[in-house]
């Protein structure tokens, strides 16, 4: 399938129901009224009249989409607070880790020695760093510290 070639008109989309505020408010009065097609029956090509503007029925859509100042503001200061909270975590998460991770230890090694180590570290896929950093825990251990 060519990705250029599909477009939005190759795909088949239901047209939206819309509840009218009568059929809404009384349930009743429609059940009543048998000789009035419901809207689902009407047929789906035919184009529906749009909703004045400034009806009961808009208001919870607007509301959804502009909340009030004290909404937008209580939301802003939730996320700020949030994203406050999570910017100190990973401050003090970063510090701690550079706590524990690189505190360096310049030895020199004779030329053998330094062979052997890297030799080492090739044969069984280790870093230089790692074996090193066992043989003198090793040693610390043996030793009693």
């Amino acid at each position: 399938m060519a990705k250029g070639q599909t477009t939005v008109s190759d795909f088949a989309v239901a047209p939206r129901r819309s509840r009218p505020l009568e059929q809404a408010a009384s349930p009743a009065d429609s059940a009543s009224n048998p000789a009035e097609p419901s809207t689902e029956t009407k047929n789906a090509d035919q184009p529906r009249e749009p909703a004045p503007l400034g009806t009961e029925a808009d208001q919870p859509a607007n509301r959804l989409i502009a909340p009030t100042q004290e909404a937008r503001r209580e939301r802003a200061t939730t996320r700020a607070l949030q994203r406050e909270d999570s910017r100190v975590r990973l401050r003090d998460l970063k510090r701690a880790r550079d706590r524990e991770s690189k505190h360096y230890v310049n030895c020199p090694l004779d030329y053998d020695t330094k062979v052997r180590l890297q030799k080492a570290a090739i044969e069984n896929d280790v870093k230089m760093t790692v074996i090193m950093k066992a043989a003198i825990d090793q040693f610390l251990k043996d030793n009693g510290y």
